[in-house]
């Protein structure tokens, strides 16, 4: 018999970007570790649609009344999405990642640390570098961007701050739980901007605190002082962005495993070295986050690892660092919305036509 934890991966898994399985189990380990059996068979009758209490209670073929306090719980732990829209409460399913597993930075423990430092590889193979279209995407930091540079407001982190009604900033889960299991590094770790609902969500859950758009930009200036490379959602109007190292973001240290993490990445840039001007000063290779940088008397770009985040350009005094579009045929438009991006993810994965 299938038991309940099998059942809810597989439902996980038929969300757009997955919960692939394992050999080794490790994923319901983490999963019996994040949900009671009851909250599994809830967690199973939701969608990824924003739904009220009563239509998901139809599904469950239970009581309105009785289910409410059980969403609410589960919300509040970070199992499911909760939002409110015209006085109403709404639920729909969450995403193991960029979700469920986001939800808990504030209630890690070492055994859930390592079962997810297990499991993260395989999700990353299977849910990153398979697909053609990213959770994810890089963007330049500003200081690399030149006047004569078209980019658009979708690119620039800045441009994306400033449309936001709503912010909120929380810690990197990522530099968190290495640094509870020892390792990591010391760069800032509240660096996480939430927008829109997923902000009122990590507000109303004490998962972070609301900033204004002066403070974000306060914090997106300290972030690039500190070489972490800007990583929004995967959307022209992005509900986050990610501000990552190399060694702590399970999406770049994994990526740095890859012979050639620039093909696993969606970014529109690459840099590019003037050898007339390199002095070899050695400060671009240890800003570069994923390894793309060697010094042979000067610098040279390896651009099968280069991934266009533009961090080795405003500390080069010698201005011998430039970033390059690439070729049209090779740029990436990201999709409207988050909803267009889930959707894209469900039909490359065979989900919906």
């Amino acid at each position: 018999m299938t038991d309940i934890y099998q059942l809810l991966a597989r439902h996980l898994d038929r969300l757009p970007a997955g919960l692939p399985a394992t050999e080794t189990g490790v994923e319901l380990r983490i999963l019996k570790r994040l949900f009671t059996a009851e909250e599994a068979r809830i967690a199973m009758g939701l969608t990824m649609m924003l739904e009220p209490v009563s239509a998901i209670a139809r599904r469950l073929g239970v009581e309105a009344k009785d289910l409410q306090p059980a969403l609410d719980q589960m919300s509040r732990k970070g199992l499911i999405f909760r939002s409110t829209k015209q006085g109403q409460t709404l639920y729909m399913a969450a995403q193991f990642v960029v979700g469920i597993w986001e939800y808990h930075v504030n209630d890690l423990d070492e055994e859930l640390i390592k079962d997810f430092n297990e499991y993260v590889p395989h999700l990353i193979q299977r849910s990153w570098v398979e697909r053609k279209t990213k959770q994810l995407r890089v963007i330049p930091v500003s200081a690399s961007i030149r006047a004569d540079m078209q980019v658009m407001p979708y690119e620039e982190a800045e441009e994306i701050i400033r449309r936001q009604s709503k912010i909120v900033v929380a810690p990197c889960i990522c530099r968190r739980e290495h640094r509870m299991a020892g390792a990591g590094c010391d760069k800032p770790m509240e660096v996480c901007l939430l927008f829109g609902s997923g902000a009122y969500f990590y507000e109303q859950n004490g998962l972070g605190r609301p900033v204004s758009s002066d403070e974000a930009l306060t914090i997106l200036d300290r972030a690039m002082e500190a070489g972490l490379v800007l990583q929004p959602g995967n959307a022209q109007k992005p509900s986050n962005i990610c501000m990552c190292c190399g060694c702590c973001c399970q999406i770049l240290k994994n990526l740095n495993n890859l012979e050639k993490p620039a093909l696993a990445v969606d970014s529109n840039y690459y840099a590019e070295v003037n050898p007339a001007i390199c002095n070899g000063c050695g400060v671009c290779e240890t800003r570069c986050q994923m390894g793309a940088i060697e010094l042979r008397e000067i610098a040279r770009i390896l651009p099968e690892r280069c991934i266009g985040c533009g961090l080795c350009i405003p500390t080069c005094e010698e201005q011998a660092i430039r970033l390059t579009a690439k070729d049209a045929d090779r740029q990436i438009v990201p999709p409207k919305n988050l909803v267009d991006t889930y959707l894209q993810l469900a039909r490359e994965r065979g989900l919906i036509k």
